[in-house]
């Protein structure tokens, strides 16, 4: 017995119906470390912790919890035998406030075995003084950002005092600063002992926060190391499968004449004169700090919000777009960064998902022709390379990074002519990335205008054709190819000099 080991999963098996999750998953956890989990979107890292974390229950094997096994049959309980999760998907309630998401499911009573919201109030303004979180406790969690909200699940699985916690893609949604914030947390939750069981797809991070690294490939371990015992070409190829050769599939393509354009577009609380075209063939990327007002633009463009003054021209010719459905019409969709809440429906299929923006294509005479959508779904989910079971299969249970791909797949589907992919790459694996890298090589081979907007300034840099800085609500300067570097872009972004 390793007294050491606060965590071991022995011989963990679990299967859903068409696909084996995990296959014989042992490894274990020490104390007051950190054991970073890499792997392909689908590899089974986010079904081990589902189970860990009493989700999801195996179909064999055993989790122990300091050398003695443990029946863990849902997430309160595992609370209790001091287990903690981040979600990869931030599932929240829009309506709730910031002090409810915080305590839901662990309310503190009065005497009277009555919700103590007096208490509740206390330990919120506690909690977020004590992280420097300057929100009022009874915001409500949509009018937060998606970074916003991240903090906060980070802030409630750290509140509950675990010895375990695990950390499903924690970074995916924040801010540089609120990194390195984490991080600091992390080595502070080291420091007593407790150990933390992280999940990421960003490389330098993992060499950054990882004392020991397990990779997942297929539902199995492939290997795991102390950290100093791997490179980060290791771990890559280990995890696909195959040597990476070239990280950014980008193409020299012949641009044709403006796509989109957009002229001073205003909206008092979010962004200021607002100017830029795309054109055919051609990738544009936007780039700036968490609130420089890049999302909210593309959502204006959209149809998801209004904007209050301005031009939009597509192909030249001046369009309204008051909504998603006149953007839609007029070829111009977008890829939300929150694709649970503006991405997907949840509890419908693959199928469902796939075809839900182009359904007048299948209906004749008001019946839905069965047929010709389950052959137009196939064909774009096989051109996606979506991993799912069957089309019938809930897209909630696949993983994050096949459901971007579906959703994808959607939009192809429309056959637009102007894709918005706003952190098309969030919480998605290498493997995954060059697929959707080279899905937009293809897409402007095609004579199609893409807007990327991205916190990753290498993958701007790697696929993009001219970059837009925006800071504070304003577009701050415009790169081409030859100024692309991280410290003009970053130099943009702050507005210095």
């Amino acid at each position: 017995m390793n007294q050491n080991i606060k965590l071991r999963v022995s011989n963990i098996e679990k299967s859903f119906p068409g696909v084996k999750a995990l296959d014989n998953i042992n490894f274990a956890v020490e104390k007051g470390t950190v054991h970073v989990i890499c792997g392909e979107n689908g590899a089974g890292k986010s079904t081990l912790m589902k189970v860990i974390n009493g989700i999801y229950k195996p179909d064999s094997g055993q989790v122990l919890i300091d050398e003695k096994a443990v029946d863990i049959k849902n997430p309160i309980q595992a609370r209790s035998l001091g287990i903690s999760m981040i979600f990869q998907e931030l599932n929240y309630i829009p309506e709730m406030t910031i002090e409810e998401s915080l305590f839901v499911g662990n309310w503190p009573k009065d005497k009277l075995g009555k919700v103590d919201w007096h208490e509740i109030r206390k330990r919120t303004l506690e909690l977020l003084k004590k992280e420097n979180l300057k929100y009022s406790p009874q915001t409500k969690l949509k009018d937060l950002t998606v970074s916003d909200i991240q903090m906060l699940e980070i802030l409630k699985a750290i509140s509950y005092n675990s010895d375990i916690i695990i950390m499903d893609e924690p970074t995916s949604a924040i801010t540089q600063n609120e990194v390195k914030v984490l991080f600091e947390k992390i080595n502070e939750l080291k420091s007593r002992g407790a150990c933390i069981i992280y999940i990421s797809h960003k490389m330098e991070e993992i060499f950054q926060i990882a004392d020991n690294i397990t990779v997942f490939r297929d539902g199995a371990v492939v290997d795991s190391r102390p950290k100093d015992k791997y490179d980060m070409d290791t771990v890559i190829a280990q995890m696909v499968g195959r040597k990476m050769s070239n990280d950014y599939p980008k193409e020299k393509v012949q641009l044709g004449k403006n796509v989109l354009e957009v002229k001073n577009l205003n909206h008092e609380k979010n962004y200021r004169n607002v100017s830029f075209n795309v054109r055919e063939g051609e990738i544009i990327g936007f780039a700036g700090l968490m609130g420089a007002g890049r999302s909210e633009v593309m959502r204006s463009l959209f149809g998801l919000d209004e904007h209050e003054s301005g031009q939009i021209l597509i192909k030249e010719k001046e369009v309204k777009i008051k909504n998603v459905k006149d953007s839609i019409d007029k070829k111009m969709v977008m890829l939300s960064e929150d694709r649970r809440r503006f991405g997907i429906v949840p509890v419908r299929s693959v199928r469902e998902n796939t075809s839900l923006a182009s359904l007048k294509r299948f209906i004749f005479k008001g019946r839905l022709h069965e047929k010709l959508e389950n052959k137009t779904v196939a064909e774009y989910c096989k051109n996606m390379n979506v991993k799912t079971p069957t089309l019938e299969t809930s897209i909630e249970s696949l993983s994050g990074g096949n459901q971007q791909k579906v959703i994808l797949a959607k939009w192809m589907v429309t056959d637009p002519d102007i894709l918005i992919l706003d952190e098309p790459t969030r919480g998605i694996d290498v493997g995954a990335k060059y697929e959707i890298y080279k899905l937009m090589t293809d897409l402007v081979k095609e004579g199609k205008g893409l807007i990327m907007v991205s916190s990753e300034l290498p993958e701007l840099i790697g696929m993009c054709d001219r970059i837009y800085v925006m800071a504070k609500g304003e577009i701050t300067g415009e790169l081409t190819r030859k100024d692309f570097t991280q410290e003009n872009i970053m130099r943009l972004a702050t507005k210095t000099k």
